[in-house]
């Protein structure tokens, strides 16, 4: 494993953990408009936030193996997204989460990098199951999550926001890819 976690190339795509290089990228990512109507609930978050999330995956990966990766086209320079796992809720529920600039949607990336990820999960890090949530309004999200073979298991609301869960068990990803 690299000293900030493992790096993971498929196809077309190069995962590398969070490092504090990545701030800059990270924060244009985070606070694009389209990223974060999804992933942030709309808010604008802090150059602040974004080294703190990177402290946090860092740690992760050194704690428990998974954290979050950056992504890049093998053909393009920067980052054109994230995908990994971060905990939510209390108690902590690991999930799945990913991310994309918005030139690069409609690609497949979503797809491949989340697929990687959660191969990692069960493969390396023999983890039972992977979770992953979409709010209800992110089509496009849910449809990767469905495309990567997770099913729903809860619908919540907020009274703000519909949100959809999804589960999917090792057996069944093994299952999938033989």
């Amino acid at each position: 494993m690299e000293p900030n976690g493992p790096l993971i190339t498929t196809a077309r795509l190069t995962l590398r953990p969070f490092g504090g290089e990545d701030v800059g990228e990270l924060y244009r990512l985070f606070t694009d408009a389209n990223v974060r109507r999804h992933l942030l609930d709309d808010v604008v978050v802090s150059r602040e936030w974004v080294a703190d999330e990177i402290a946090s995956s860092q740690a992760r990966f050194a704690e428990s193996g998974d954290g979050l990766w950056t992504l890049t086209d093998h053909a393009r320079e920067g980052i054109v997204g994230f995908v990994g796992f971060r905990p939510f809720f209390d108690p902590p529920e690991h999930q799945l989460l990913y991310g994309l600039l918005p030139s690069h949607w409609g690609r497949g990336y979503a797809t491949e990098a989340a697929a990687a990820a959660i191969d990692y999960a069960f493969g390396v890090l023999g983890q039972e199951e992977v979770r992953a949530a979409s709010d209800a309004p992110n089509t496009a999200s849910i449809a990767v999550l469905t495309r990567l073979g997770m099913h729903e298991s809860l619908r919540m609301s907020d009274g703000a926001r519909d949100t959809v869960f999804f589960r999917m068990l090792a057996s069944e990803w093994r299952e999938r890819s033989s």
